[in-house]
Order: structure tokens, then sequence, then C-alpha cells
């Protein structure tokens, strides 16, 4: 039985994105083709917001789940703050919303100098800050602009989550963060620095994460600092709890999302009413949540073909379209657009794109129906980690993307052209 993701529905046998149907996007945009529900983030950024009401809160998306302008943009006409890991993500707030600077948390284990000057000249709030190498350039910076920043260290409070190894962060051998041991000596030499204001304690222990027991432990070592540290005289007065809550992608068992934001809610919370004085403002680091199952890609089917017993139905879409099943072997839920097919001729297929590399699919063993040349598929929860991840690998353009509201279609980024790879590339003929 087909299912649909939030936003994406079936009418008549035909597959919309609220009131479009995708396969007159498809002819109009062409595809590949990104396309997001503007209900779906509104109603999940919403569900979230609710479940942390009880406590002073800001969201802070995380920009690299999808940075879209207009998306950003959406989000902060929401009330989101920002997460950001690069100065370019900076310049993608600015351009999205100006007065969004000063919601800002810049994490990342490599700031630049570049980057952290101009963090500090856009007025961010925080810098979340990941070694003591980082801390002396920052202080740095600050002090030759004469401008005071706003620190928080990021602590690793060594807890497990069960994710993918690649998207787990919260563990010693991670190259995210400060041990948590060190922490006391490294916020008093941060309150020596002139130019530096502790301000705040931060974690973060991974992505995709479903179990909110992790979260719970890790705040309550990261409350156990909190108290520590104002015995040591300092002010903290935010808590980055950071992000990671996730998604199911198998829709034969969906998930119940507010009763999941209430539980990450509850998990996260708890631990900050054992606080003795005055409770930070929290500050979480939403991203999958909020946009993955707003977005969906659209790609056209250009071949069938059989290899022995194996099937392959070849697309136009590929892994620099979508790297997330050959990076993180992660299954996408992929489904006809148009329902009029021979439901009874099902079959299980391979669906992989044109690139010249193995690994090159989109999902494996799909029970698909027939599907000819020409149909259109859809690769559902796709909105985060899907074009923030895409390249120009075999020299292949970008696809477009299109922002739905309602029955209104808006492109949002324009698919990309060969002229458009090419222009930065000196000539040197």
């Amino acid at each position: 039985m087909l299912t649909r993701a939030p936003g994406f529905l079936y009418k008549n046998g035909e597959l919309y994105c609220e009131g479009v149907s995708l396969a007159s996007l498809a002819k109009k945009f062409a595809t590949p083709l990104y396309v997001y529900a503007t209900t779906a983030i509104r109603e999940r950024f919403a569900l979230l917001d609710r479940a942390f009401r009880g406590v002073k809160h800001t969201l802070c998306y995380s920009v690299k789940a999808n940075s879209n302008l207009s998306i950003l943009r959406f989000l902060a006409q929401l009330g989101a703050g920002f997460d950001i890991v690069s100065g370019g993500e900076l310049e993608r707030v600015r351009l999205a919303s100006k007065p969004s600077l000063k919601g800002i948390v810049f994490s990342g284990v490599g700031k630049t100098a570049e980057e952290m000057t101009l963090a500090l000249k856009s007025g961010i709030l925080l810098f979340n800050i990941e070694s003591e190498g980082e801390l002396d350039l920052l202080a740095r910076c600050a002090a030759a602009l004469r401008k005071h920043a706003d620190i928080a260290f990021r602590v690793n409070p060594d807890v497990p989550a069960e994710t993918h190894p690649y998207i787990s962060t919260g563990l010693r051998e991670h190259k995210f963060g400060v041990p948590i041991s060190a922490a006391r000596r490294l916020y008093q030499i941060a309150a020596a620095h002139p130019y530096l204001r502790v301000a705040g304690v931060s974690l973060h222990i991974g992505s995709q994460i479903t179990d909110v027991a992790p979260f719970r432990l890790a705040l309550e070592r990261a409350v156990e600092l909190v108290e520590q540290l104002a015995t040591d005289g300092h002010k903290i007065r935010f808590l980055d709890a950071g992000g990671g809550l996730g998604i199911s992608y198998n829709r034969n068992h969906p998930e119940d999302y507010a009763a999941l934001a209430r539980r990450y809610a509850e998990a996260v919370t708890v631990p900050l009413r054992k606080l003795k004085r005055n409770r930070p403002h929290l500050l979480l680091e939403p991203g999958r949540f909020i946009v993955a199952q707003a977005g969906a890609l659209v790609t056209r089917v250009l071949y069938r073909k059989e290899n022995g017993t194996k099937r392959f139905t070849i697309v136009d879409a590929a892994m620099n379209d979508l790297l997330r099943p050959s990076l993180y072997g992660a299954r996408h839920e992929v489904v006809p657009v148009d329902l009029r097919v021979n439901e009874s001729a099902r079959s299980q297929s391979d669906i992989c794109g044109p690139i010249c590399e193995t690994g090159d699919f989109l999902a494996r063993d799909v029970p698909l129906p027939v599907v000819a040349p020409g149909s259109l598929l859809c690769v559902y929860d796709a909105g985060a980690y899907g074009m923030s991840l895409a390249s120009n690998y075999n020299t292949r353009p970008r696809a477009a993307e299109v922002l739905i509201d309602g029955r209104r279609a808006r492109m949002v980024r324009r698919r990309e052209q060969l002229k458009d790879m090419l222009r930065p590339e000196v000539d040197c003929l």
C-alpha cells in the first residue's frame, strides 16, 4: 500500500504537492526537480515550537539541512533563529533575512579568521567554540575589531546515539567539541579575554536520532556543568541543546510526530528543572525534523533493463542530486507519480541514475510497478540533505527547486546550465 508524505497526496490516482500536480510541475520545470511543501514546513515548525512552550526557547534552524534562500526566509517569518557552520551560510541568512543575523548560532570545528570577522561584524547571537585554538583565534579577531563576542563551548558529553556513524558526534573519538572534563578550565581561560563573554554551554550528540533517551542523558551532564560554572562565577545565559531529532523514512512504520516532539521536549527540559539558579534560555537546532518530509525529488524514467534476474530502472536523477542513499545507505520510499499503472505487475527493481559509479542509486530492491520510459517517480523525504549535498559530479547540472504554497508553485532555484558550471574555470588555452 502506497503512503503519503506531509503535503503530498494522491488525487484521482495522480500525486500532488498541496494543490499542484507533480506531473504539471515536471512538464513546466523539467526533471530532476526538488519540490517543497510550505504547509508541511510550517506545521512541523509549529509542532516543535509548541512542545517547548513551557520554557524560554529559540528554534535555531540548522541551515545545512536545506539552505535555499526562500526556505530560510519563510522560516525567519515563522520566528526561527539559525544555526550555521560556515561564512557562506552566514551570507545566506543575511540575504534571506537581515534581522535574523542577531539570532545566529555559529557552530563548526574549522572556523577561519575571515568567517569569525564577518560574524563579529554581523552581530550574531553566539559562537560555539570547539577547541582552545579556536578560542584564541576568536579572541584575536574580536580584539582587532574591538567587538565583544558571546561564546559557549561545545562540550562533548560522551553520550552514544543509535545512528549512522557518520552522523554521530557525541563521543570522545569524534572531532567535535571539547571534553566535558576540560570545560571548567577552558571557561576560565575564556573569561580572561577582554573581548570574549562567557554566555552559554553547547552540545550536539548526532543526527537522525529518534530514541530520546540519549538527549536526556546529555542534558543531565550539561546541567551539571552549568551549575559548576555558576559556582565558578560565570553567568550562563544560553544552553544550546543542539539538534539531531530524526524522522522515520520507513512509511510502513509511520511516526506520531506530535508525540515524538513531546517526548523530545520532556527529555530536554526535565534536566533543566534541576537547576537551582536561573535557568538559561534554551537553544535548539532542528533541521531534518522540519524540512525532510516537506520535500521530494521528482525524476523521470529513462530505461528499464535486466541483468539476469536483476532488474534496474534507470532514471534522470542520480547520486549527485540525492547523495544520502550512496553515502549513508539511506532508504527513501519511491512511488509512481501516476498510479494508473499496472499494479499487478510489481517487481523488485534497483532505481539507478546515469552516473558512472556502481554506488549511483536512489533505492535498491524496490517493489515497483512496471513503469515505462517517460514515467515519473517521486522520492519522498528528500527535503533535508538532498539539495544541500548535491554536486556537479560527471559535469551534471544541479536540479531546479520549486516551493509550493497551496495552488501556487514558485521556482526558488533555477536549473543549473552548463555555462554556470564552467564559468569559474580559467581558460588556459
